[in-house]
């Protein structure tokens, strides 16, 4: 899953303190190669001068509240300082959030460009939805998530990026390890146990000690290159924050863990309505749970044909006819998985094969015509440990301030706490060529790539205000593009694995409402993923953990796919023979990130609405 989307939401959720104007100007369109992209007209109405302007000001006065996301939108002029997260400094960006929103809700959408359409709907749709998060959903009363990922944000932000001088930078931390203990304190202050569901508690109580890692791996090695002063300031702030710290483990562990007794379903009512924020889709619940199932049939019917083709020539092998019953079905296709998941990498040798399997993915798209790659660089490297606990991988991409910085794709590392049949377990479900679909997705040309061009969108609001669905959704279908333009020399097994993670990306979106609305047990949920889905235990497992702790996340993958092939199959309808692929990924990745239905009014003329 991609990381960015979920801080690209805390970006605006907390924002930062007075950053420098943010100019949401307009490239050539030559930029791009694409007319369509060039501004609507030589000189903006007044409406748009007035949207943009205040764009800028709204940017500005949401982000003054958060000096975390500051830095991780790029600015770094406030990376000594920390959020409020306490009840006064929610009434206050909630105070803004109103206001902002009823300055937007005053413009016409016709007296705007079509670009600036778009981008009012995302706006007020954002603020709506932070607006309803803090008010009705009341997540800070209930997940310590929030307050876990920002402890851990606080320093990892201005030390993963060498954006300024090292000692600058960790100068910056030393401040933010200096106020960590009033943000640990508000945590303790907010959270109500009582709302707290057990599986947030345990989790963050697990994360918690990764803000000490952060410091013992990313400062302290480093304290030399400081002043004399400076290093005893780090040598106390160290000091004071690991005494923090313990006496936060202490409550996580003694209060928060054992008197945790909130439900982690959220309920009809509230999922329905996170849904519709998190996915800008006109389907309902229904209507996704519809096409999700339909779609889950018609995908296992293709890997039961490619199962076929994996098999003719496996001694032994089972074979079915071209319409097999459902116990056929199964056994074909569980026959030529196995071809697949038992070819994994040791161990110990994971993280080396994953970043291999990247590398293979840029050079084949390096030297065909297929999109156009990015000229910043890109780190493999292993996930932070308070990241873990929800993801395998995720993709960490600069901000839109910072756009030419490094990227980091995270792979969580196999826990040393595991018994050799869960790591088993686990490496069949990132076999091989598993870790090809993973580095696909979440950088060739999946997320990083798709991050990449969404940085270059000469609206800076346009680049904060990203659509899960659209990212999410186009990293599954350059998974399955990737396997139909010669990469891996068309292996059918790879197609068999394609398909296979099409079906994780089908699934999610079904199981999300199972946990949220239906109310499954874990025994039901478990038998669906290993048995309808061919997941291993260890995945299956994994997520039932990410499936309670979060919501409406998990339907953007296919939610947002769906309308990326059906973005596809129209612009091959339209441009008929001269339809050019590396023409199409370009233009589509042009618009930034703004949900599916957009991206197509926007490349097709059609209505904005």
């Amino acid at each position: 899953m991609s990381a960015a989307w979920r801080e690209a939401r805390v970006v605006l959720q907390r924002g930062m303190t007075k950053p420098r104007p943010i100019r949401l100007t307009r490239r050539a369109a030559t930029t791009f190669g694409l007319a369509a992209l060039a501004a609507p007209a030589a000189a903006a109405s007044s409406a748009d001068a007035r949207f943009e302007a205040l764009g800028v000001r709204g940017l500005d006065q949401l982000t003054h509240l958060s000096p975390i996301s500051a830095t991780l939108l790029g600015d770094h002029r406030f990376d000594a300082d920390l959020d409020d997260l306490s009840a006064a400094g929610r009434a206050r960006a909630n105070a803004a959030r109103r206001a902002l929103l009823r300055a937007f809700e005053a413009f016409r959408p016709s007296d705007l460009s079509r670009a600036n359409q778009v981008d009012l709907i995302l706006v007020k749709r954002f603020l709506a939805s932070e607006l309803w998060t803090s008010e009705v959903l009341q997540d800070w009363a209930w997940d310590p998530q929030i307050y876990s990922s920002a402890a851990g944000q606080a320093l990892y932000g201005p030390m993963a990026r060498d954006f300024a001088p090292r000692p600058q930078r960790i100068r910056s931390a030393i401040a933010r390890m200096e106020a960590l203990p009033r943000l640990f304190a508000q945590a303790r202050a907010e959270l109500q146990p009582d709302r707290v569901p057990r599986v947030h508690a345990e989790t963050v109580a697990r994360q918690n000690i990764g803000v000490l890692a952060i410091v013992g791996q990313m400062i302290l090695p480093y304290a030399g290159e400081l002043p004399a002063g400076d290093q005893a300031r780090l040598k106390a702030a160290e000091a004071t924050l690991r005494t923090a710290v313990v006496e936060h483990q202490a409550w996580l562990d003694k209060t928060l863990a054992p008197n945790a007794k909130g439900d982690f379903r959220l309920g009809a009512k509230l999922y329905d309505a996170k849904l519709a924020f998190a996915l800008s889709s006109p389907l309902s619940r229904a209507e996704i749970r519809a096409a999700a199932d339909h779609a889950l049939v018609e995908t296992r019917a293709e890997m039961y044909a490619v199962s076929l083709s994996v098999l003719a020539d496996t001694p032994g092998a089972p074979t079915g006819p071209e319409r097999p019953d459902p116990a056929t079905q199964q056994k074909v296709i569980e026959a030529a998985l196995e071809l697949v998941v038992s070819d994994h990498p040791p161990r110990e040798q994971l993280f080396d094969a994953a970043r291999a399997a990247v590398g293979e993915a840029e050079a084949f798209l390096r030297s065909h015509q297929i999109i156009t790659m990015p000229d910043t660089p890109l780190e493999v490297i292993v996930m932070p440990a308070f990241q873990r606990g929800a993801a395998v991988a995720t993709c960490n991409p600069p901000g839109p301030l910072e756009r030419h910085a490094k990227t980091f794709l995270n792979i969580s590392p196999i826990p040393d706490a595991w018994t050799a049949a869960q790591a088993e377990s686990f490496l069949r479900e990132y076999n091989r060529l598993s870790l090809h679909d993973l580095g696909i997705h979440e950088a060739m040309p999946g997320h990083y790539v798709q991050f990449w061009h969404a940085n270059r969108y000469p609206s800076t609001l346009r680049s904060v205000l990203r659509s899960g669905s659209f990212v999410e959704g186009w990293g599954v279908y350059a998974e399955d593009m990737m396997s139909k333009v010669g990469y891996l020399g068309d292996d059918p097994r790879f197609r068999l694995q394609i398909l296979k993670n099409r079906v994780r990306s089908i699934t999610n979106a079904i199981i999300d409402q199972m946990v949220h609305v239906d109310g499954v047990d874990r025994e039901t949920f478990m038998r669906f993923l290993t048995v309808d889905a061919f997941q291993q235990e260890r995945e299956a497992a994994g997520k039932w953990t990410r499936a309670q702790l979060s919501s409406a996340q998990l339907p953007t993958y296919f939610v947002g796919v769906t309308e990326h092939d059906a973005l596809r199959a129209e612009a091959e309808r339209r441009a008929g023979s001269a339809f050019d692929l590396k023409t199409y990924h370009d233009k589509v990745l042009s618009y930034g990130s703004p949900p599916g239905r957009y991206v197509r009014q926007l490349m097709f003329d059609e209505p904005i609405a």
